[in-house]
This record gives C-alpha cells, sequence and structure tokens, in this order.
C-alpha cells in the first residue's frame, strides 16, 4: 500500500467532489481488506483466534451471560469480497459477536420529555438509535462497549455515510439499532467493516430502508489476527486525524475566501458605500475574480451583484450630457398615449410611486417609474384540448417551461392554429418581446423572441415602449427574480400576477446608458461564463488526480 503519497497531494485534490468523504471511505476500504498495514507472521492466526472465541461463547452460555447462539453456515466464496490476507479468514457477525437485541427498550419522544424534565445533565444518559446519540433519558440499559448498527431509517447505500458506530458507557439503546458485543475482537475494527460492507441484496424497504437482525448476525466478516486488528484500528485513527486537521485547514481558507468574496461584493452594492470610492472597489473585484470565486455558489453570487450593481446604476459611468431620463419618459408616455388612442393597447392607471417603494438610490439623472408605464404588458392562454383543430397549426404557443433566459427564443414544444388564437384570449408577441414565467417553480424563467408567438396563461409578454432597451428590462427582471419568488402567492403552484409585475418600481437610466449598461454585463457574464468553465476545468483535473492517486495508493508501496 502507498498511500503517503495521497495525503502528502491532499491540496491538489481537497477541492475535488467529496474529496475528502472519498479519502475517508478508501481508507476504510484499504483498512477491512488488509491494505493499510503489514501482515506480521508471528501475529496469531485468526482461525486460532476463532477456536478461543468459540470457547469463550460456550463459558458465556454456561454462565448463563449469553443465550445459546445459533448454527451458523459457513461463509461462501460467493460471499468474499476479496481474498483473505495471510493470517486472515472469514466468518460470520454471529461468529464473533452476540446480539443483544433483546435488552433494547423503545420509549416515544413524548414520554421521554416527561422522564427527562426537571432533571440535572448528571441524571441524565445518552439515548441512541439508528444514527448517533438521539437524545437523552433518566436511565441506563447497558453500561460497556457495544457496537450499534442501524435496523432502519439509516442510508445503508450512502458511501460516505456511517451504518454502525461504538458506544460506550452507561446508554440507552431504542430499537431502531442492532446491538452486538463482540467478543475477543476489536469494536471498532468490527464498525470500520460494517460501515464499508456492501447492503445491496441485503437491506429490504424502499421508503424506508430495513436491515432485520437475522439478515444481520448473518453479515460475513474478514477477521483480521487480534493484535493486528489494533494496528489498523490505530493507523486508521492516525490518518482520520490528519483528514480532520487537512479540512480544518481547507475550511479555513474557503471561510477566508467566503468573507474576503462577501465584503469585496457588499462594497459595491451597499446603499453606504461611498460613490467615488465604488470604481476602485470594482477594478479590485474584477482584477480578483478567479480568487474570489472557486466554487459554483460563488459565481452565481457574483452574477446576481453584477446584475444588482447594472440596476442601481453602478455598473458604467453617467454621462451628464445625455437626455436624462425625466426627459426620456416624457417620450414613452407620449408613445403609450398615442398607442391607447389608436386603440393598439388598453388604458391603464397607475399609483404615483410613495417613498417607502423605492428600494434602493439611483443617481440623479434616472426616473422611478413603474413597469406598466414603460411598455405593453399581457398574457396568453390555453385552448381548448378537446378540439383537435386547436393544435398542430404554425402558430409558437410558448409555456413557462420552455422560456430558459434566452435573448433569441424561438420554436416551442406545441403549435396552435389561427382559429385556436382567434378564439381564444391570446396577446401576439412579436420578435424582441420580453416573456416572463409567472406561475410554479419557474416563476421568473425569461427569454426575449426571435420570432411572434403567443403563451400560455402562465406567461406574462411585454412590448418595449421606444426608449426602453428589451436587453436592460430583461436585465432588471433577472435582477428582481428572488424578490418575485418572494412575493409569490398560492400554495401547491404559487404564482405571480400580472398586476403584481406591472405594479413593480422600475429604475429607468437614459437611454444610451442603458446600452452601455447592457454591453458591459455581457462582457462581464461572459468573464463569469470563463470562471466556469475553468472551475469545471480545475474539477475534472482535480477528480482525475484523485482517481489516480487513489489508484496509486492500491498499488505496492516500492521498496526504498
Amino acid at each position: 500500500m502507498n498511500a503517503e503519497r495521497l495525503i502528502e497531494l491532499f491540496h491538489q485534490v481537497a477541492d475535488a467532489h467529496e474529496a475528502v468523504p472519498r479519502l475517508r471511505r478508501f481508507i476504510l476500504d484499504l483498512a477491512v481488506r488488509g491494505k493499510l498495514v503489514e501482515q506480521a507472521p508471528s501475529d496469531e492466526p485468526a482461525t486460532e483466534l476463532l477456536m478461543r472465541i468459540s470457547a469463550e461463547k460456550l463459558r458465556l452460555v454456561k454462565a448463563g451471560e449469553i443465550k445459546q447462539p445459533k448454527p451458523t453456515d459457513p461463509v461462501t466464496a460467493d460471499e468474499r469480497a476479496f481474498p483473505p490476507p495471510q493470517g486472515w479468514t472469514w466468518t460470520r457477525l454471529a461468529d464473533i459477536a452476540v446480539c443483544l437485541d433483546y435488552m433494547r427498550e423503545p420509549i416515544n419522544g413524548t414520554e421521554r420529555d416527561k422522564r427527562i424534565e426537571g432533571k440535572s445533565e448528571d441524571e441524565l444518559f445518552p439515548y441512541y438509535g439508528a444514527t448517533q446519540q438521539q437524545g437523552w433519558i433518566d436511565n441506563y440499559i447497558f453500561d460497556e462497549e457495544l457496537v450499534l448498527l442501524g435496523e432502519d431509517g439509516v442510508p445503508f447505500f450512502d458511501p460516505f455515510r456511517s451504518k454502525a458506530y461504538i458506544i460506550s458507557g452507561r446508554t440507552w439503546v431504542n430499537n431502531h439499532a442492532h446491538v452486538f458485543k463482540g467478543i475477543l475482537i476489536s469494536h471498532p475494527f468490527l464498525a470500520q467493516y460494517l460501515n464499508v460492507f456492501d447492503y445491496t441484496g441485503r437491506v429490504v424497504g424502499a421508503t424506508r430502508s430495513k436491515l432485520n437482525q437475522a439478515r444481520a448476525v448473518d453479515i460475513p466478516i474478514p477477521l483480521p489476527p487480534l493484535a493486528e486488528q489494533k494496528r489498523i484500528v490505530a493507523k486508521v485513527d492516525e490518518l482520520m486525524g490528519l483528514l480532520d486537521r487537512l479540512e480544518a485547514a481547507r475550511e479555513a481558507r474557503e471561510g477566508v475566501r467566503d468573507r474576503l468574496t462577501a465584503a469585496s461584493l457588499t462594497r459595491l452594492t451597499a446603499p453606504s458605500t461611498d460613490p467615488a470610492e465604488l470604481p476602485s472597489h470594482a477594478r479590485f473585484a474584477v482584477s480578483n475574480l478567479d480568487a474570489l470565486t472557486s466554487r459554483p455558489d460563488q459565481i452565481k453570487r457574483l452574477r446576481q451583484s453584477i446584475l444588482n450593481l447594472a440596476i442601481r446604476g453602478k455598473l458604467v459611468a453617467q454621462d451628464q450630457t445625455e437626455e436624462p431620463a425625466s426627459e426620456l419618459m416624457k417620450r414613452i408616455s407620449l408613445e403609450r398615449k398615442r398607442l391607447i388612442q389608436a386603440k393598439a393597447i388598453k388604458s391603464s392607471t397607475f399609483s404615483p410611486i410613495e417613498e417607502h417603494e423605492l428600494p434602493f438610490a439611483i443617481p440623479c439623472n434616472w426616473l422611478w417609474t413603474r413597469l406598466g408605464t414603460i411598455g405593453d404588458w399581457g398574457s396568453g392562454s390555453t385552448p381548448s384540448r378537446s378540439n383537435p383543430d386547436h393544435f398542430g397549426g404554425g402558430i409558437t404557443w410558448l409555456k413557462s417551461g420552455e422560456l430558459g433566459d434566452r435573448f433569441d427564443l424561438i420554436g416551442s414544444e406545441e403549435t396552435l392554429t389561427e382559429m385556436a388564437v382567434q378564439c381564444g384570449s391570446f396577446r401576439r408577441n412579436k420578435p424582441g418581446d420580453v416573456l416572463i414565467a409567472m406561475y410554479g417553480a419557474t416563476i421568473g424563467k425569461l427569454a426575449i423572441l426571435a420570432e411572434e408567438a403567443v403563451t400560455n396563461q402562465a406567461v406574462c409578454g411585454c412590448s418595449p415602449f421606444s426608449g426602453v432597451h428589451n436587453r436592460y428590462l430583461f436585465l432588471f427582471l433577472l435582477a428582481q427574480r428572488s424578490a418575485f419568488h418572494a412575493s409569490s402567492e398560492g400554495g401547491a403552484q404559487p404564482n405571480i400576477s400580472k398586476i403584481k409585475i406591472v405594479c413593480t418600481t422600475f429604475p429607468l437610466p437614459p437611454l444610451a446608458e442603458q446600452h452601455r449598461i447592457v454591453a458591459k454585463v455581457d462582457a462581464l457574464m461572459a468573464l463569469c461564463d470563463q470562471l466556469e468553465t475553468a472551475l469545471a476545468t480545475a474539477n475534472s483535473t482535480r477528480a482525475r488526480l484523485l482517481e489516480s492517486l487513489l489508484h496509486e495508493a492500491l498499488a505496492p508501496a516500492v521498496p526504498s
């Protein structure tokens, strides 16, 4: 075995997916296969240890300390997960341990709460179940070291989670864990093996997996000499302790990175940030993106921060020579009035914006308005499916799940006929219109159309008026997504209404600045894409290195 190199290069693979849990599992796999420590010819062979165990069991039966065990069958060749190393032998759990399940006693939580009420810590004892300690109780059943193996409610098929653990001292165990007392064996070694054993074919139950007693006591066990069991446990403890320290150091580094990332992004978006200092904060964040982002969640936060900066007027410089948004809004209002008079759109009124509705400060040449004033909004419908003549025509009919945050949406899963559109309540969306999903898990999903289309009732479309860049509107709605989710209503199918959307306050910049903002966001999002690609490549490299090191660790160590 050559695991030392793997540990030495831990820092290069520590960020690989589930690196530490995989290393812990790998160490246990090596341990219970006899590949973690060398075999010693001077050790008492496991076959002789088994004879001593049998003699001790017979003595305990005669003394009335344990029940007469049932005979077991020899472990078959098919049951042996690997050839036993020198001095080892295969046996069954019932041959080397006594099952004390008959001593367990379940107590429901209500009764347990009554029993511990008013008791001091000195009067309470640990209460165990399928997984580690599950509370306290005012009495105890056992007062010795034992191995517990989950009976039900245990992640038997999760390779990185425990199924067995050791208890000691005065304890109480309910009926969700099997209780085993080893005879002349190492409890830690037994627990280590039970945590890597493959329970396929032994555990039953779909919704709640269960390992009954008969299948548990029948588990085949690779038994090393007792002295080697102790050496294995010591080596595992040593390596697990090293992994603990390495993981703690990695977590400390990640903690520093998280705090630096949070502080950097906060300086960019906090209302208290001095505008004069914003450019330097932005330069620092942009120039240190690789240092600030080492995980997908950090890049996601970065994307959101970019959007927040964009809609707050903090992403690009303002040009005071440009037409202010107040003048732009006058032209937008005139266009809206003209379209209403031409009966091209419906008339609607919006209440003035109150001070308490303003979520953040905007530049002086921007203007707060409502989404309903900057475009024509409308949703769609679903025609009767009982009429086959409604479907299969040439009209694109979009549902919320098809939006996908795209700028060039074209095509749909289903199409409608002209008859369906004329008979129903549909808004005819044009190329360049912005769509937003209003129902369920897709709330806030967006798209910009690249063709004419209609939608179902779960999608609201907007035709922005002249002077409103559809991509800037898209960015605002994207930044607003979490707020839309938070304000959604309904139970199994939460939704945001068209009314709620059109009444949302909207920060309107000068038109030229809208275009600069979109260009800047595109550039920064492209940089985020590059970071994600680089991160995925780095993660793939770490994963391959980890696999290589695990393979290398299985190879015999080269004599020095």
